[in-house]
């Protein structure tokens, strides 16, 4: 498998239904955190702003998403969703959380924001 150069290449290689909810979950994020850049990582696509922020991969049956979660709040929420390596698995066969993935966006933007922040104040 090469690595794509750009989600739009990574997208186009699901079947159309996927594509569907790769293109949605990118905009979801994508709202929740408009200055951050897309990117490739790890052969996956990702979103940085001071920092990673959150990746995003299609599999035969979940999509995976790549945040970590120190929230209690969002811990909670996203408890079933839990794969074996802290990543969160939402299965195709049910309706994709968007709503829930645009807040953990936002969560891990905000957390790279206050570690870029006291950085700063430490030089």
């Amino acid at each position: 498998m090469t690595t794509p150069a750009t989600i739009d290449d990574y997208i186009a290689t699901f079947p159309p239904d996927v594509q569907e909810i790769l293109q949605k979950i990118r905009a979801t994020i994508a709202k929740a955190v408009p200055r951050a850049q897309e990117k490739i990582s790890y052969r996956i696509p990702a979103f940085a702003l001071s920092g990673d922020v959150i990746y995003f991969a299609a599999f035969k049956k979940h999509i995976g998403v790549y945040p970590p979660v120190r929230d209690a709040k969002l811990k909670k929420e996203v408890a079933r969703y839990a794969g074996p390596k802290g990543n969160l698995q939402f299965p195709l066969a049910e309706r994709i959380p968007y709503a829930l993935i645009g807040r953990l966006a936002k969560a891990r933007a905000k957390e790279n924001a206050a570690r870029a922040g006291t950085k700063k104040a430490k030089k």
